[in-house]
C-alpha cells in the first residue's frame, strides 16, 4: 500500500504543520481575542438554529 519511506513523510509532514499551526496560533493569540470576541455567540446561535431545523423536520414528519 505504502512505502515505508512515504510512511515517515507523512509522520514527519503531519507532526511539522501541526507544530507550525500551534506556534502561530500562540503568536496571534491576542489579536484572535481582539477581533473575535462575540465569535461565541455567533456559533451557539448558529448551532441552536440547526437544531431547530431537526426537530421542525422531525415533529412535521410524524
Amino acid at each position: 500500500m505504502f512505502s515505508t519511506g512515504q510512511l515517515i513523510f507523512a509522520v514527519l509532514f503531519a507532526l511539522g504543520f501541526l507544530i507550525i499551526i500551534i506556534a502561530a496560533y500562540r503568536r496571534d493569540r491576542s489579536l484572535h481575542r481582539k477581533n473575535f470576541k462575540g465569535v461565541k455567540w455567533i456559533i451557539l446561535a448558529f448551532a441552536a438554529f440547526i437544531i431547530f431545523l431537526f426537530l421542525i423536520k422531525y415533529v412535521l414528519k410524524e
